[in-house]
């Protein structure tokens, strides 16, 4: 390059025939400027400094004694950089280095004692079942957006829901939502899209049904076991396990509620459709490779007096006693397993309810903690 340069050839010419850019032809006519090119060092230069600026030994072993002597005799037992840099300003030793040169001496020596943070990887969703973490079944999760109210107009309420592995998400703006309202939405999205293994739902009480009772299934959770769908009901004040959902509802108040300004609930379900739509064309690869869905049965009908068989599911946390409460029964898990997860399966066929262990570091490690019986009892349901 440098030769082509001393016959004529301009830089940037040089630099587009061997592919480099203008600044190294730059360098090397630079490096080679006044002497014949047999007699240029051409060996890359370090780009350390010349002369590294470095503590002096002396000083170095002065901060640590002044942090061993403060770990021994310090009244607050304090012995970091800050503490450090302060005893050494108040004895007057010269040459003071600055807090981040004693953190760089001390970690240099080896002697500092806070631990890094552990990075673990995230657990795999829906890790709390193993057949949804392995999946081989997909599930349902949906949740409400309350607190709405269009300018003039009426307070509002969106029912969503987002497929966990397919990213299939829906959402239904309406006046009001009861029990009877989520079981007529429920039915219509399963109808058009299929059934999913599990549905999983917050502890609102128009998803679990009144608590006040004992023994007591709502609307929802009946339909999801007449269709051959567990219900999961995720503890209370627990994050993590709604988060997909939760994702997918800030989202759509971003990009859906805050974006536009609604004149009417038909203006609001239109652009919701709409949002919904490209969602869905975005999300089509990944709702192709989902697990597979369980067709809706034909000529099904609703039939509240059927009984209930199937499991319905309960992620709780323990209290400081190893109890649950579930159904508004309170059962001894394991007085070793306290105020941790635990996966209550309610098993309606079997008479049976399965305690099973729960830890976000070891998902795959679900060992089974007791069985008690339980017998739900089949009353007429008011419908």
């Amino acid at each position: 390059m440098v030769s082509a340069v001393r016959r004529g050839v301009s830089q940037r010419a040089v630099a587009r025939r061997f592919g480099v850019p203008l600044s190294t032809v730059q360098h090397w006519v630079c490096r080679a400027q006044g002497r014949r090119l047999d007699r240029v060092d051409w060996t890359d230069r370090s780009r350390a400094p010349r002369h590294p600026h470095r503590t002096p030994v002396g000083l170095e072993q002065k901060v640590l004694d002044v942090r061993r002597w403060l770990k021994q005799y310090s009244a607050l037992g304090e012995y970091g950089a800050p503490a450090i840099y302060g005893e050494i300003q108040r004895r007057c030793i010269p040459s003071c280095p600055s807090i981040a040169t004693i953190s760089r001496i001390l970690q240099r020596h080896g002697v500092l004692d806070a631990c890094r943070r552990i990075r673990r990887p995230p657990p795999p969703k829906g890790w709390y079942l193993p057949e949804v973490a392995a999946r081989r079944v997909e599930l349902d999760s949906f949740d409400t957006i309350e607190g709405l109210a269009i300018r003039g107009g009426p307070h509002l309420t969106v029912f969503t829901g987002i497929s966990l592995h397919g990213g299939w998400v829906i959402a239904w703006p309406q006046r009001r939502l009861n029990a009877q309202d989520v079981v007529q939405r429920l039915l219509e999205y399963w109808r058009v899209n299929g059934l999913p293994a599990y549905a999983q739902f917050d502890n609102d009480q128009r998803f679990s049904g009144p608590r006040q009772y004992a023994n007591t299934l709502g609307r929802v959770a009946r339909l999801c076991l007449l269709l051959g769908v567990t219900p999961v009901f995720v503890p209370p004040n627990e994050t993590g396990f709604q988060a997909a959902i939760e994702s997918f509802n800030a989202r759509w108040q971003s990009k859906v509620w805050s974006r536009f300004q609604h004149s009417s609930l038909y203006c609001l379900k239109r652009r919701s459709l709409r949002y919904l739509a490209a969602v869905r064309q975005r999300h089509a690869a990944r709702i192709e490779a989902s697990p597979a869905r369980r067709p809706f049965p034909q000529r099904w009908s609703l039939n509240w007096q059927k009984p209930l068989r199937g499991i319905v599911i309960f992620l709780r946390r323990t209290d400081d006693r190893g109890r649950v409460n579930i159904l508004g029964h309170s059962y001894q898990v394991s007085p070793n397993w306290v105020h941790r997860l635990v996966r209550a399966e309610v098993d309606l066929s079997q008479l049976v309810i399965r305690f099973y262990t729960l830890r976000r570091r070891e998902p795959n490690d679900q060992p089974l903690l007791r069985e008690v019986a339980y017998a739900f009892p089949h009353r007429p349901f008011k419908e």
